[in-house]
């Protein structure tokens, strides 16, 4: 089945050539708050939040081989900002599992105290601005760099909590290490050695597990075990001491880890320290215990049932929804003249269709936040495969709205059925329907009240998730229940078919955003999005293979042809683009990654005894794509650039690059594909032929040797 997918592949990038998408930084910046506003002379923290990408990580105060995070501020006048306040670390390792340092994967939120001067004019806002810089590794690492900014108000009267970020903001900042309490530490060094005993005081039930010390100035061997053992009740931490280390360090200051926490009072993992060294001293705190609270600003759980509701009414006219606002429309307007109760069952139960698959979806997220699981509203679309199937069927649905085919109209709710018994079953369908396709829009007033639903408590969560279901079903509740509103609207005729076909066209544009999104969940495969779009045309084509042949008239054999056909094509479809997910190199296999070509990064690689493979590609060129589906996805190449320790570079020209032009001229080139392999200390390259096989790279790279 592989083959089959790469000869599918290899043929239709023999027709087509379809352009890339640029790929984004493995880490991004920027600033938050959890107020809207301040006020002058009461400080207020601020946070720079990295979002680093799968097996990304970044770096801690004391990195290891790295080097931290910092912010060089630029603020307005009279304002002054503290140090960062850094959360709890953890080991970081690179994708071989060898220990680089102390530092954070995933989003981490790293905490500033800002002062504002007390003569600050009121109701002028502020922006506060910053240059981040920070190091990001994965098995390379790369300097990153943004300029970060937060616009907020100012106001004598009491800080407006920011809704869409206050919830995450204040979980995270609850989470900072606290001053180690309920424990007596002491510390001893020996030349190469660091003993730490941690006693607890009587009654401290709560036992730490998983104990890890990261020190900041250095002291300990951040890439060396730390071993613990119990003594009568005192845990023993035996540490290696760093070579490299301060000589002359009298105290040791850092965090202490533990998987489990600190006890009830100390929700987050880790627990600061300050202690001599040589002498049983008690635990000093650190600066970090002084931190007050955030954020005073509450808002009401009525004001925020009001901004729920109020958005999940605007949630009609967002792009995501209009489509089926327009085929639940279509329904009224067959029901017209009908039997008002049969009108006023249906909109009931389209709203039901609404408010189940909210509490659904609400009850998984909660369910899945309780777990530890970071999630927001719309989590759902976080899922390759869940996007791509709605993709498919927001496709098919568009395909028959347009007339390509015609299906049972009840499966959609949509037409003169709706009257029958399977009608409510398509009513309800529509409502759950309206619901998937609404959660990725954050309408006005939608996102803050999101956002605190997802900092609350269960019950109070569900009660705005159900605000904001009535709100979105509220239209279809009140053309139900007052039928006679039905005679506003235009009656049946030939118009509908043409209004049908033109809903199709807002379907279609959600197929190409959720496209979009897929672009980028599968940035790390260059075939994906290929794959995907591919797909598309194939489940296309079934529609028309079914439309053609398979609907029910013409002969039986003929209805056969058409139904199996399409059914081929469908799952053809489905199998070509259904996303793959990252692939975990498994033992003996090799994980090909690419760093960006440039000439100094071939002499340092063949400085460091390395042999360099370079590829000069460019998405909109079809024989560059069919070199990597059939070189570098082939197990013997891979074992052999593996076993050779082979340092791969590509220069990608899908957008003007000077640089790459004049190296391909440099070369008597003017095009693309161009592949070449430097061997170490050799300064002229083995230069491959344009079209690529694994037997030719095979002798290429031992010609290189």
């Amino acid at each position: 089945m592989v083959h089959l997918r790469r000869l599918l592949l290899s043929l239709v990038l023999g027709l087509a050539l379809i352009p890339g998408l640029v790929s984004a930084a493995p880490v991004t910046a920027r600033l938050v708050a959890p107020v809207t506003s301040i006020q002058p002379g009461h400080p207020f923290w601020v946070a720079l939040v990295l979002d680093h990408e799968e097996h990304w990580h970044s770096y801690w105060i004391n990195a290891g081989t790295g080097y931290p995070t910092t912010l060089d501020w630029k603020l307005p006048p009279g304002f002054a900002a503290g140090p960062i306040v850094w959360p709890t670390p953890h080991v970081v390792k690179d994708t071989k599992g060898i220990v680089t340092g102390h530092g954070y994967e995933g989003e981490v939120f790293l905490f500033v105290r800002i002062s504002p001067p007390a003569d600050l004019p009121a109701n002028q806002p502020v922006t506060l601005q910053a240059n981040a810089d920070w190091l990001m590794c994965k098995d390379v690492c790369m300097p990153g760099n943004e300029a970060v900014s937060l616009k907020l108000d100012v106001s004598k009267d009491t800080p407006a909590a920011d809704l869409t970020s206050a919830g995450l903001f204040n979980k995270a900042f609850n989470g900072l290490p606290q001053p180690l309490q309920g424990w007596t530490m002491t510390a001893r060094q020996t030349d190469q050695s660091l003993i730490l005993r941690l006693t607890p005081a009587v009654g401290t039930t709560h036992r730490p597990e998983e104990l890890h010390l990261f020190d900041t100035a250095g002291l300990v061997d951040y890439a060396a075990p730390q071993k613990v053992t119990e003594e009568n009740g005192t845990l023993v931490l035996s540490l290696t001491v760093a070579k490299d280390g301060p000589a002359d360090a009298t105290r040791l200051t850092g965090v202490l880890s533990s998987a489990n926490g600190w006890g009830p009072t100390s929700p987050g993992k880790g627990a600061t320290f300050d202690v001599e060294i040589g002498a049983p001293g008690a635990i000093v705190q650190s600066p970090a215990s002084s931190l007050p609270t955030p954020s005073s600003a509450k808002g009401t759980l009525a004001g925020t049932l009001l901004l729920a509701f109020v958005g999940g009414l605007i949630l009609n006219l967002m792009p995501c929804v209009f489509p089926v606002l327009g085929i639940k429309i279509m329904g009224f307007v067959n029901q017209s003249g009908n039997d008002r109760r049969k009108i006023t069952l249906h909109g009931l139960v389209f709203a039901s269709g609404v408010l189940v698959s909210f509490w659904t979806l609400a009850s998984v997220l909660l369910v899945l936040r309780a777990g530890g699981s970071q999630l927001g509203w719309g989590f759902q679309l976080q899922s390759p495969a869940f996007v791509f199937g709605m993709a498919v069927f927001m496709l098919v649905f568009a395909l028959n709205m347009s007339g390509l085919f015609e299906i049972g109209l009840s499966a959609t709710g949509v037409g003169g059925n709706l009257q029958m018994k399977e009608g409510y079953g398509g009513s309800f369908f529509t409502g759950a329907l309206a619901t998937l396709v609404a959660t990725p829009c954050s309408a006005p007033f939608l996102a803050p009240a999101l956002g605190a639903a997802l900092s609350l408590s269960a019950v109070e969560s569900l009660l705005i998730f159900t605000a904001i279901a009535i709100g979105l079903a509220l239209p279809y509740l009140l053309l139900s229940m007052f039928p006679q509103a039905i005679k506003l609207l235009p009656r049946p005729g030939a118009w509908m078919e043409t209004f049908k076909q033109a809903m199709a066209f807002p379907l279609y544009a959600t197929v190409g955003w959720l496209l979009w999104v897929l672009a980028g969940q599968t940035k790390d495969d260059d075939n994906a999005l290929l794959l995907i779009a591919f797909g598309f045309v194939l489940v296309a084509m079934a529609a028309w293979a079914y439309g053609r042949f398979g609907q029910a008239f013409g002969k039986p054999r003929r209805q056969l042809f058409g139904r199996v056909f399409a059914a081929l094509l469908f799952v053809g479809g489905l199998y070509l683009g259904w996303p793959k997910g990252n692939v975990t190199p498994t033992e003996g296999s090799y994980q090909v990654t690419w760093e960006k070509w440039s000439p100094e990064a071939i002499k340092v690689a063949q400085a460091a005894g390395h042999t360099v493979y370079v590829d000069f590609t460019a998405r909109w060129c079809a024989t560059c794509q069919t070199n990597k589906a059939t070189v570098f996805h082939n197990d013997e190449v891979l074992a052999a650039l593996a076993k050779a320790n082979v340092v791969l570079l590509r220069g990608d020209w899908t957008n003007r690059d000077p640089k790459i032009t004049a190296e391909l001229a440099r070369w008597n080139r003017s095009a693309v594909p161009f592949n070449l392999i430097y061997a170490p200390g050799k300064p002229d390259p083995v230069i491959l032929p344009e079209l690529l096989t694994p037997g030719k790279v095979l002798e290429a790279l031992a010609a290189a040797q």
